[in-house]
C-alpha cells in the first residue's frame, strides 16, 4: 500500500499528473479482457524526465521493502489483461502524443498516439504502417508495439516488429537507452560500456549464443506469434545482426517503458477489389482457405453469422462509421437486410482482398480467385464493384468484437481462446478437431479472424457470473491450447499473453525455454518493477480470482 506521504512525495517530483480518485482507478482497472484489477495510483507522465523520476521512485520503494509495480497503459484495448496491475498504472495517452513529420519511409512518434490519428498523417505522404489490428480506430501505436500487433494486412506485410527500426526505452536503472539493430562489431562496443547498459548487452548476447539451437527449435511454426519473449529473433547469424528491438516489441511493458518509436512505413497499393465468399457451412473451410491463399490475396478475413446479425441490427451505427448519405447506404445494404429477413444468412463470410497498381489488374486477380473457388459447391461469391461497396464488409469485420462487446444482452464476450494460430496447411485436419471440442459445451461463440494466416479469433458469449462458467473456461482453454500445441501452433498470434495466457508459457515452450524467459526478465528488470505477473512469474490462480463477472 502506497502511503499518503509517498503519494505526495511522488507528486512533488513529477510535472505530470497523479490520480488516486475512485473514478480514474476504476476506469484503469479494466481493458477489453475478462479481468478487473484495481490499481493504487494512475500517473500520466509529462515527459521522459517524469518517467525516469517514476522509475527512481519505484526503486526507492523497493529498497525500503515496499515493492511497487509500474505498468504502462495506452488505449486499454488489450484483450489479455496486459495493462492491469495493482500498483501504478502509467498512462501514455495524455502527454506522450507527439508525432514527427514523415520523412521518406520513416516517422518518429511517441507511444500514446492513436493509430487513427497516426494513419491520417502518414496517408498524406501516401504511406501506411500496415500492421494495424482490427481495433485500428481505438488503439495506439504504443500498444501495437507492446503486443506486436498484426491484422488484416499481416498476410503480406507481416507484424509490427518488422516496422520498428528504433526505440527509446527507460530501463530499470532509470536511464533512457536507444535500441536499434547492431552489427556484431557494434555489439562488442556496447558490451564494453561500463554500467547497466553494457551488462545488458553482454548477458543477453551470452544467453542467446549459449542456447541458440534450443531457441531456434522453440520458435512456433506459424506466420505470427506474440507469445513469450522472441529471443529467437534477436541474433541473425547469417546477416551478422543483433537486434534488441525484437525483444522489446511484444514484451507487454515487462522490460521497460518505451518513450519513442521510429517506424518504417510502406507505400500501399491504391487499387483493390474484394472477393466476398458466403458459406452455408464450414465443412470444407480448411480446404477452401488454402485454395484462396494460393491466389495470393493481400488480406483474407472473415466474420460469422452472429456478427452478421448484430451488424444488421446496428445499421445506424454502421452508417455513422461509413459516413455519407443514409439512403444510398441503406440501398447498398439491401441484400444483407433481405438475407436476414428470409433467414438466408451465411454461416461465415470470407473477405479476400486483391490489390494492384491499377483497378484492372486488381479486378483480374479477384476474377481468377473467384473462378478458382467455383469448384466448391454450395457457396456463393461476388466481387465488389467499388471501394464504397467493399467498405461495408470491412466495417462489419473490423468492428465485430466492439459491436458484440457493447450490444449483447445478458451475456458478455469472453475472450480466452481468442487468438489461436496454426499453419494453413493443417486446417483441414485441425478445424474439425477444434469444432469437436467447442461443440461439446453449451456455448454460443463467434468466429472472426485472419483466414490467410489460419489465425482465428473465437469469442464465446457467456454469463460469467454463472457458477460453472470459470470451470468451463479453464477446461475449454486447456483443451484448445493443447490441440494448438500438438500442431506446433501458438496460443496467441497477435493479442499476447497478459494475465490470460502467461501462466501457460511453461507448458507451451517447456521448462528450459521458459527458464530463458525468466533469465531475460531478471537481466533487464531484476527488481521486477515493470508489469509483474506477465510473461514470467504469472499465477493462474491470481488471474482467475480477478475475472470480472459484472456484465
Amino acid at each position: 500500500m502506497i502511503s499518503h506521504e509517498a503519494i505526495n512525495h511522488l507528486r512533488s517530483r513529477l510535472k505530470g499528473d497523479v490520480y488516486d480518485d475512485s473514478s480514474t482507478l476504476d476506469k484503469t482497472s479494466r481493458d477489453t479482457s475478462l479481468f478487473r484489477v484495481k490499481p493504487e495510483l494512475v500517473v500520466a507522465p509529462q515527459d521522459v524526465a517524469d518517467i525516469k523520476a517514476l522509475v527512481a521512485f519505484a526503486n526507492e520503494e523497493h529498497s525500503a521493502g515496499r515493492p511497487l509495480a509500474l505498468t504502462a497503459r495506452s488505449a486499454g484495448t488489450d484483450m489479455t489483461g496486459g495493462p492491469l496491475n495493482e500498483g501504478v498504472i502509467v498512462d501514455f495517452t495524455k502527454y506522450f502524443i507527439h508525432m514527427g513529420a514523415v520523412t521518406g519511409d520513416h516517422v518518429v512518434t511517441e507511444p500514446g498516439v492513436y493509430y487513427r490519428d497516426f494513419d491520417k498523417v502518414t496517408l498524406q505522404k501516401n504511406r501506411i504502417l500496415p500492421s494495424f489490428p482490427a481495433s485500428r480506430e481505438m488503439c495506439t501505436v504504443g500498444g501495437m508495439v507492446a503486443n506486436n500487433s498484426g491484422g488484416e494486412k499481416t498476410l503480406v506485410y507481416g507484424k509490427t516488429d518488422r516496422y520498428v527500426k528504433q526505440i527509446n526505452v527507460v530501463l530499470s536503472d532509470g536511464n533512457e537507452y536507444v535500441v536499434q539493430p547492431l552489427s556484431l562489431e557494434e555489439l562488442k562496443q556496447k558490451e564494453n560500456i561500463q554500467g547497466f547498459g553494457g551488462e545488458m548487452y553482454k548477458k543477453l548476447h551470452m544467453l542467446i549464443e549459449e542456447n541458440y539451437d534450443l531457441l531456434e527449435n522453440a520458435r512456433p511454426q506459424t506466420s505470427k506469434n506474440s507469445s513469450g519473449y522472441a529471443l529467437w529473433d534477436i541474433l541473425d547469424k547469417k546477416r551478422g545482426v543483433f537486434d534488441l528491438t525484437k525483444l522489446f516489441v511484444g514484451s507487454q511493458g515487462t522490460l521497460g517503458f518505451i518513450t519513442k518509436i521510429t517506424f518504417k512505413l510502406v507505400k500501399p497499393y491504391k487499387h483493390s477489389r474484394l472477393l466476398v465468399i458466403f458459406l452455408r457451412d464450414m465443412n470444407n473451410l480448411g480446404t477452401l482457405v488454402n485454395k484462396v491463399v494460393s491466389f495470393k490475396p493481400e488480406s483474407f478475413e472473415s466474420y460469422d453469422d452472429h456478427t452478421f446479425h448484430v451488424a444488421m441490427k446496428l445499421f445506424p451505427q454502421i452508417v455513422r462509421r461509413l459516413g455519407g448519405n443514409i439512403f444510398k447506404l441503406a440501398f447498398a445494404f439491401i441484400p444483407e437486410f433481405f438475407a436476414v429477413i428470409t433467414g438466408g444468412v451465411p454461416k461465415l463470410v470470407l473477405l479476400a482482398e486483391f490489390t494492384a497498381k491499377t483497378d484492372a489488374e486488381a479486378l483480374q486477380k479477384a476474377k481468377e480467385a473467384k473462378l478458382g473457388v467455383a469448384e466448391f459447391h454450395g457457396l456463393k461469391a461476388r466481387i465488389t464493384k467499388n471501394e464504397r461497396e467493399a467498405e461495408k464488409y470491412w466495417v462489419v469485420r473490423r468492428e465485430s468484437f466492439n459491436l458484440l462487446r457493447q450490444k449483447t444482452k445478458h451475456m458478455r464476450t469472453a475472450p480466452f481462446i481468442d487468438d489461436l494460430i496454426v499453419r494453413p496447411a493443417v486446417l483441414p485436419e485441425f478445424l474439425p478437431k477444434l469444432y469437436e471440442i467447442l461443440d461439446t459445451y453449451p456455448l454460443t461463440y463467434t468466429i472472426a479472424g485472419h483466414m490467410g494466416d489460419a489465425n482465428f479469433h473465437i469469442i464465446p458469449l457467456m454469463d460469467i457470473a454463472h457458477s460453472g462458467s470459470k470451470a468451463m473456461i479453464t477446461e475449454i482453454m486447456e483443451k484448445v491450447q493443447r490441440l494448438v500445441w500438438s500442431y506446433h501452433g501458438s496460443n496467441t498470434a497477435e493479442h499476447n499473453d497478459g494475465l490470460l495466457r502467461s501462466s501457460y508459457l511453461p507448458d507451451m515452450y517447456g521448462a528450459e525455454v521458459y527458464s530463458l524467459f525468466e533469465q531475460t526478465k531478471n537481466i533487464l528488470d531484476p527488481k521486477n518493477i515493470f508489469n509483474p505477473g506477465k510473461k514470467v512469474g504469472a499465477s493462474h490462480t491470481y488471474a482467475w480470482e480477478h475475472i470480472d463477472d459484472d456484465l
